[in-house]
C-alpha cells in the first residue's frame, strides 16, 4: 500500500491485484501534475492562462489507470471510463480503502454509453493512439464550448500526433511546460468541428502467411494490440497450434482479437472455447472475430476479467496464451506469472498450456518451476512456442 499526497488530501492506494512485493506505484507524475493543476491552474507553455475547472459540474475521467484520479476526485462524483477490468477493480478497492462510498464514482467501460453532458473532461493519455481516437470521438458529442478539457501523460507518451488528435476531434490544443517528466494538454472545444465517422473497429483478412488461419476475418476494436495487422508472435503461434479433436474445453487466455481461440474452434468443431481478457476492447474484438468466422450458431464464452479467476479448478483441457510483458510503460513478468499460475490451477490432469513468447523472456524457466516440465515445440530467432503439461 502506498500513500498518495494530493491537494485533495492523502490516500492509501494499491494496484490490483494487490501484491506487497510489487514496487510499481498505482499513480505517476502525470496524475500528480493533473491534480495540482485542478487545485491551482498552470499556464500553457506559450503563457496562455488555463481555464479553472469547475468540478461542480459533470466530471469525466478517462483512462485512470489504478483509480488514483477517481479516488482523489470522489467528492465531485466523477464518472470513470476505462478499458481495463483490473483498473476498475483497483478503483473499487481504493475507494473502499479510503472510506469512500462505492457509488461516489460511476464506473464505466470503454464499451458503455458515455455521459450525455461533460463539463470537465480529464484524459490520461493511453499508450494506444487508436484508443485515444476512439474515445475522443465517442465523447465529443457530450463536450460543449464551455467544457474544460485537460489531458495528462508522461513526456514520452505525448507526441505531436497526440496533440493533433485532440485538435482534430475536439478543438485548439496546446501543452503545459514539463514537470517531473510529465506534461498537461489543454484543449478548447469547438462544437462545430467536422470530425468525420469513427473508423473503429477495423477489419482485415489474414493472408497465406498466417498458415492454417489464412482467410480468417479479424475484427479489431481500438486499443487492441497491433490493431491494424496481426502481431508477429501470434502469426508464429498459428503455424504451431496443437491439433486436437473431440469434446474439450479450450481457453484463449489474454485473447486480444481472439484469433488463436477462433482458429482452435474452427480446427475442432467439438471444442468449447472460452475467450478471456482484462480489456473490454479486446473481448469485444474477440467476439466479433469469432462471429465473423464461426457464425452465429457456434457457442463460445467471452469474459472480461482478472485472468482465469472466474474459471473453476480442473475444468480446462487446453490453455492458449500469448502473455503481455508490459504494464503500461513498465516491463514486467508479473502478468505472465499470474497467467501461468492460473493455467496450472484450471487445467485437468493431463491438460496443456501452450505459450508463445519472445525468446529472451525465458518463460521456460518459470514454467518448469510451476509445472515441473516444459517442452519447446517450435522456435525461431525471436520467438518460442512452449508446452507445459499439468501432471
Amino acid at each position: 500500500m502506498k500513500r498518495f499526497s494530493t491537494p485533495m488530501g492523502e490516500f492509501d492506494l494499491t494496484r490490483f491485484p494487490e501484491d506487497p512485493r510489487d514496487r510499481l506505484l498505482p499513480w505517476d507524475a502525470a496524475d500528480e501534475y493533473l491534480l495540482r493543476h485542478l487545485a491551482d491552474p498552470v499556464a500553457a507553455a506559450d503563457g496562455t492562462p488555463a481555464a479553472r475547472a469547475d468540478l461542480g459540474g459533470s466530471v469525466v475521467v478517462v483512462g485512470d489507470r489504478w483509480g488514483a484520479l477517481a479516488t482523489a476526485l470522489a467528492a465531485h462524483r466523477p464518472a470513470q471510463i476505462t478499458d481495463s477490468f483490473l483498473g476498475q477493480q483497483a478503483t473499487r478497492a481504493n475507494l473502499a480503502r479510503n472510506g469512500v462510498a462505492p457509488d461516489a464514482v460511476r464506473l464505466l467501460s470503454t464499451r458503455d454509453t458515455p455521459p450525455d453532458r461533460i463539463d470537465v473532461l480529464l484524459v490520461r493519455v493511453p499508450k494506444s493512439l487508436a484508443l485515444l481516437e476512439d474515445q475522443l470521438l465517442r465523447l465529443a458529442p457530450a463536450v460543449h464550448a464551455g467544457t474544460v478539457v485537460v489531458g495528462a501523460g508522461k513526456v514520452t507518451e505525448i507526441h505531436t500526433s497526440t496533440l493533433r488528435l485532440f485538435e482534430r476531434i475536439l478543438g485548439p490544443t496546446r501543452t503545459s511546460l514539463a514537470a517531473k517528466k510529465a506534461r498537461l494538454i489543454f484543449c478548447s472545444p469547438d462544437p462545430d468541428l467536422e470530425r468525420g465517422p469513427n473508423p473503429w473497429p477495423l477489419e482485415y483478412v489474414l493472408g497465406d502467411d498466417a498458415g492454417p488461419a489464412a482467410g480468417l476475418t479479424v475484427v479489431n476494436h481500438a486499443g487492441v494490440f497491433c490493431a491494424d495487422r496481426l502481431d508477429i508472435g501470434t502469426r508464429f503461434f498459428l503455424h504451431h497450434l496443437p491439433r486436437r479433436h473431440g469434446a474439450e474445453r479450450v481457453v484463449d487466455l489474454g485473447c486480444g482479437n481472439g484469433v488463436l481461440g477462433t482458429a482452435a474452434a474452427l480446427a475442432n468443431p467439438d471444442a468449447d472455447v472460452v475467450f478471456v481478457d482484462e480489456s473490454h476492447q479486446a473481448v469485444a474484438s474477440a467476439e466479433a472475430t469469432f462471429r465473423a468466422n464461426a457464425g452465429a450458431g457456434r457457442a463460445a464464452e467471452f469474459t472480461v476479467g482478472d485472468g482465469l479467476s472466474p474459471v473453476p479448478d480442473g475444468s480446462v483441457d487446453l490453455v492458449l496464451n500469448n502473455p503481455p510483458f508490459h504494464s503500461h510503460q513498465a516491463t514486467t513478468d508479473t502478468t505472465a506469472r499470474r497467467m501461468f499460475t492460473g493455467a496450472r490451477r484450471v487445467l485437468r490432469p493431463g491438460g496443456e498450456l501452450w505459450v508463445v513468447g519472445n525468446r529472451h523472456l525465458g518463460y521456460h524457466v518459470m514454467l518448469r518451476k510451476l509445472f515441473g516440465n516444459c517442452e519447446v515445440v517450435a522456435g525461431d530467432p525471436k520467438f518460442v512456442v512452449l508446452r507445459a503439461v499439468r501432471r
